[in-house]
């Protein structure tokens, strides 16, 4: 018999919270399945799939939604926490993976869905090319620090390399790319501000 994991078992407990907040989204905007549908470019059954939790959302679906509710992933991400601390351990961070897309994302700070500013670590494997179409809140503020490996980060059709140590500063207010060209992982905190 095999022993249950931990982080499995709370991986599947933030993947139906977060099925019932999105949920919850949709229709206190009052719109049906074919509705988001048609806002998000998403299929109805697999908004229907992820609604159940029968699906975990890849990084770029869960960017689709953020952008239909007007929320940053983070802050959606928050809304599925139970009312956090002030300090949080390392261990004890909230972190979602996208295995597909070889992303991995830690809220550092502690998250509270009324504040303005978040910390969030990113790790993107070696050949891992993620695309946001649209900004989730217009005019959102990023601060990407490089830490570890080489990025490619395009905002807006502007294209920038970033190397460990590199800054770029942001407002979005449209499409981004996210590409880690390789050999190895890249790693970044992103400081998030809303407008």
């Amino acid at each position: 018999m095999r022993t249950p994991d931990p982080d499995e078992a709370e991986a599947d407990r933030v993947t139906t919270r977060l099925a019932e907040r999105l949920a919850e989204l949709r229709t206190g905007k009052g719109w049906s399945l074919d509705e988001l549908a048609r806002r998000t470019g998403v299929s109805r059954s697999t908004l229907s799939r992820l609604e159940r939790a029968e699906i975990s959302p890849t990084a770029a679906l869960l960017g689709r939604l953020c952008t239909a509710y007007g929320r940053t992933m983070s802050r959606l991400l928050a809304e599925v926490e139970a009312e956090p601390p002030q300090l949080v351990r390392a261990q004890e961070q909230a972190v979602w993976r996208d295995q597909e897309a070889g992303f991995t994302r830690r809220a550092v700070s502690p998250p509270h869905a009324g504040l303005r500013g978040e910390v969030v670590e990113g790790v993107l494997r070696a050949g891992a090319d993620i695309t946001y179409r649209e900004a989730p809140v217009p005019g959102l503020e990023q601060h990407l620090w490089a830490l570890e490996g080489e990025l490619e980060l395009t905002v807006g059709g502007a294209a920038h390399r970033l190397e460990a140590g590199d800054c770029l500063r942001f407002r979005l207010w449209g499409p981004t790319r996210f590409h880690n060209p390789g050999p190895s992982e890249v790693r970044y905190a992103l400081l998030v501000v809303m407008p």
